[in-house]
């Protein structure tokens, strides 16, 4: 039985912390933080002769920062390294923008054939098709041609009607991931141009908190641009507390978390957009109107036990907004929670 959370939905309402003594600045959390969402550590909480280790790395078409705390940062080097490691691997299978990738290969093969991939990337676009059935396809891992013509890194005005009408979009029905010899295999079919974007930074992020785990680290943090899994529990036993910035005042903190072994995914749309006359357009699409949606939501964060499916579920709701979210999530067992919604 799925077990779903809506612990916020009413707009600008702060979740439920668990533990309200000692408020915290928000430059704390800003200290450690990329993205969407950031981390409160404070050197108080430390355990005796224990230390933040951190690492910041650019992935991913963002910030990866890894923190876990340590008492000899010798001790947990190789697990950080091998943990950066893995999301630059994950990457490189699942990124739209290299040729060589598993998803670059694929939108470049011909409509109709079979492309051979990884086993995770294969993994993942099965995970990304099952969100896609039950969001009945607001959830659409097959926009890569609409996303190219929107991405806010790329232009700063909406594209000429004909090239959104001429993108072949919306074909994940159509899509197919069988086995191959040694791996897993894609069917190109024609409007099936993958982007992974909802999805596969979440799955880094989960497979990077693993590495740390194979080396014996259990409690520590991967933010991947407010994707997070927080592992075990915080600084001195205590959950570790998330941030969620504010959407009309990024500098700012709007609502607390406080999370111990669990998923955190924030989708919003006031990081990655460009505005145009006197409307914002932001990165997140809608394959019916083959534009940025239009939802009454500025931000939502969600969590689950693994980040991939925080990281889907927060990217479908902002994009259906508030109709639809609980009935739908009661088909899945991802123990997904929305837990702040604005």
């Amino acid at each position: 039985m799925s077990s779903v959370g809506m612990s916020s939905l009413r707009r600008g309402r702060a979740p439920r912390s668990g533990d309200q003594r000692g408020a915290v600045d928000r430059r704390a959390f800003l200290a450690l933080g990329s993205g969407m969402i950031g981390v409160a550590v404070m050197p108080a909480w430390l355990r005796p002769r224990e230390r933040l280790v951190h690492r910041r790395v650019p992935v991913m078409g963002t910030v990866a920062e890894l923190a876990v705390p340590a008492r000899s940062e010798s001790v947990v080097r190789r697990a950080l390294n091998g943990a950066v490691a893995e999301l630059h691997r994950v990457e490189s299978l699942m990124t739209r923008y290299r040729a060589d990738s598993d998803v670059g290969r694929f939108n470049a093969a011909v409509p109709g054939t079979w492309v051979a991939v990884d086993p995770e990337t294969g993994e993942v676009v099965r995970a990304a098709l099952e969100w896609a059935e039950t969001s009945r396809g607001v959830f659409d891992p097959t926009l890569e041609r609409l996303t190219r013509l929107w991405d806010p890194a790329l232009t700063h005005e909406p594209p000429e009607e004909d090239s959104i009408r001429a993108a072949r979009v919306g074909g994940w029905r159509e899509l197919e991931v069988g086995s191959g010899a040694g791996g897993a295999r894609l069917l190109r079919a024609p409007g099936s141009a993958l982007d992974l974007g909802g999805i596969a930074k979440g799955y880094g992020v989960d497979r990077a908190a693993q590495i740390l785990r194979d080396h014996g680290v259990f409690r520590g943090l991967v933010n991947v641009g407010g994707d997070l899994m927080a592992l075990g529990d915080g600084p001195a036993g205590r959950p570790w507390r998330v941030g969620v910035r504010d959407p009309a005042r990024p500098e700012e903190v709007v609502a607390t978390l406080e999370v111990v072994d669990r998923g955190v995914a924030t989708s919003g749309d006031y990081l990655r957009y460009f505005e145009h006359g006197g409307r914002r357009y932001h990165h997140v699409l809608n394959a019916e109107t083959r534009a940025p949606t239009r939802a009454d939501l500025r931000s939502v964060t969600s969590t689950a036990r693994s980040v991939m499916s925080a990281d889907a579920a927060a990217t479908w709701a902002f994009a259906q907004g508030h109709d639809g979210l609980t009935e739908r999530l009661r088909a899945r067992d991802d123990d997904v929670r929305f837990e702040h919604i604005i």
